[in-house]
């Protein structure tokens, strides 16, 4: 499913601005973007809402040239299990 992520700064999210269903939030720098916090509400959890917002910040580095650091256990999980995400992944 296309779902809408909309960004403000260090967060990436789904939803409404003021009650979003699920935010991943993020620090960025010249090389590396580190994800800190995966949250997605209790009623929109299984759906794959985080999932969505952890492929789209590997999309987003991979056109950037960055990696991806992901310190969240959650975002760490989704890359380590994927491998075409191995190459953006700051081992």
């Amino acid at each position: 499913m296309d779902r809408i992520i909309h960004e403000s700064k260090g967060e990436f999210y789904i939803g409404g601005v003021d009650s979003p269903d699920a935010q991943l939030f993020f620090e960025e720098d010249d090389n590396v973007i580190t994800i800190t916090s995966t949250e997605v509400t209790p009623a929109q959890r299984e759906q794959g809402l985080g999932k969505d917002l952890v492929d789209h910040v590997v999309n987003y580095a991979r056109k950037e040239k960055k990696k991806v650091d992901p310190v969240c256990s959650f975002a760490y999980d989704v890359i380590k299990s994927t491998p075409e995400y191995h190459v953006v992944w700051k081992e």
